[in-house]
């Protein structure tokens, strides 16, 4: 996989801009694509909790929580938060690193509600990546199965 390191004044500037707008087209992206095939799996312990997803190295967080229709954007306390660099949750979601091996190197960090977070890692592994895949608009479809094809 290329080096997908951030340049530091990005980064900087991303840090510096608000949560929301970002959290909104997180939330967005993620009822289009996840949340359909979650319908199909046990995704009831995830609604009325909340969640930040922390990208280090871009100083990037969403915050949101799982409702019954979806992902809905939240500014409240997260019950749980996981941080890791771009790179780290492109290799995840590209399923070509495992999140134990992240994990346990300290490249991913889970902070929190530990229960939850195991389910949460559960329901991910059990998604089916081709129908998340068919769910993405074409352009950004093809980018992700090169992506996981290596």
């Amino acid at each position: 996989m290329p080096n997908l390191a951030v340049p530091v004044p990005v980064s900087r500037l991303v840090a510096r801009l608000p949560a929301q707008p970002p959290s909104l087209v997180f939330c967005l992206l993620a009822n289009r694509v996840l949340w359909p095939a979650l319908l199909q799996l046990d995704w009831q312990p995830l609604v009325g909790r909340r969640y930040a997803i922390r990208v280090k190295d871009l100083g990037l967080t969403f915050r949101f929580k799982v409702t019954p229709r979806g992902f809905a954007a939240d500014g409240g306390a997260p019950e749980l938060s996981i941080s890791a660099s771009a790179r780290d949750f492109a290799l995840l979601m590209s399923r070509r690193e495992d999140p134990d091996t992240l994990f346990f190197s300290r490249r991913l960090v889970s902070e929190g509600d530990t229960e939850l977070g195991l389910v949460v890692k559960n329901l991910l592994d059990a998604l089916d990546p081709d129908a998340v895949l068919r769910r993405l608009p074409q352009p950004l479809a093809y980018a992700a199965r090169r992506l996981m094809a290596g």
